[in-house]
């Protein structure tokens, strides 16, 4: 497994002084932002594809910095009821696979998205429960009259363009939030769907990350290192569906946080040993949204504490048995 980082947590620097120190901290892979919710601030996709000195000064970068791109990110709702705002996801999704193509990478990291209630809707509905009955309706149509056939033709095109790996962080608010609608869009559409697994998003709905490791097995296409504090006291009076500011931490039934600020040492390799049980040894990308911390002390600590629970060298042969 490789230490890594996703790079929009540095996107106020310029694309260079974040590898620098970036480098400079023992991260071995990069997750680009290309567009979408992350942003494009290390990499255009629209100027890099138009540009090719650009584009060689990209490669260039990655070379100078002796870094990996574990997978260009450009996560969006493509699938947005208002047909602009679904246009310009869409599109930004395409531009990453071909911006993909050009440096021989075969992952980009996405959402499922998610549709409104019917054709004519203005916002998404991600439906929680099956009663009353109209959100069973609405669940059938958003399946197998949206997502599933905008996926399949997505799922082509990236084929199409040698990217066989469209990883979905399961994140609620998606159609796509947990292992079982993981698996389901997986077996409707084919294997190059899989999952970007981030336990941040798991550990707030009540999963087990580890129960979801072994479930999930090679359907794990990359791995989000982000930790979540549930607040057991708001929870007890609220539960976990809470929609106030992630700045209100006091009142919130849970929190973002730096590895190891949400849960301990064991909890992690429990995670981290899961992961090599099932056969993943890829990028560890930190993603750093701890609203406690500045950028640079929620990272350093992170990359410490992810050093001390990687595993990095292969398993040696059984010599006590």
């Amino acid at each position: 497994m490789k230490l890594g980082v996703f790079t929009t947590l540095l996107s106020n620097l310029p694309f260079e002084e974040a590898l620098k120190y970036f480098k400079s901290l023992g991260i071995e892979m990069v997750e680009i932002g290309c567009g979408g919710y992350p942003g494009n601030a290390h990499a255009n996709p629209d100027e890099l594809l138009e540009n090719s000195a650009k584009l060689e000064d990209f490669k260039a970068l990655i070379k100078n910095y002796d870094v990996e791109i574990s997978a260009l990110s450009c996560h969006g709702n493509p699938i947005h009821p208002n047909k602009q705002i679904a246009s310009e996801f869409d599109r930004t999704i395409r531009q990453t696979i071909l911006l993909a193509e050009k440096l021989g990478l075969h992952q980009i990291n996405t959402f499922s998205g998610c549709p409104g209630d019917y054709e004519g809707a203005k916002y998404p509905n991600w439906v929680t429960c099956p009663w009353p009955d109209d959100f069973g309706t609405i669940l059938d149509w958003q399946w197998n009259e949206v997502l599933i056939p905008y996926w399949k033709d997505m799922a082509a095109f990236a084929k199409n363009h040698g990217v066989d790996k469209i990883a979905f962080e399961l994140h609620p608010g998606f159609c796509v939030y947990n292992t079982e609608s993981m698996l389901k869009i997986r077996n409707a559409v084919g294997p190059e769907i899989g999952a970007n697994l981030d336990p941040s998003h798991l550990i707030w709905q009540g999963m087990e990350p580890v129960a979801v490791i072994r479930e999930l097995g090679d359907a794990i296409f990359h791995f989000h290192a982000k930790d979540t504090k549930v607040d057991k006291y708001n929870t007890a009076r609220n539960g976990v569906l809470d929609n106030k500011p992630y700045s209100d931490e006091i009142h919130r039934s849970w929190i973002f946080r730096s590895l190891g600020y949400g849960n301990d040492y064991s909890y992690w390799k429990d995670i981290i040993s899961n992961l090599r049980m099932v056969g993943y040894d890829y990028a560890l990308s930190i993603e750093h949204e701890d609203s406690l911390m500045s950028q640079n002390e929620g990272l350093e600590k992170a990359v410490e504490f992810l050093k001390s629970v990687l595993i990095k060298e292969n398993p040696a042969e059984m010599w006590w048995a």
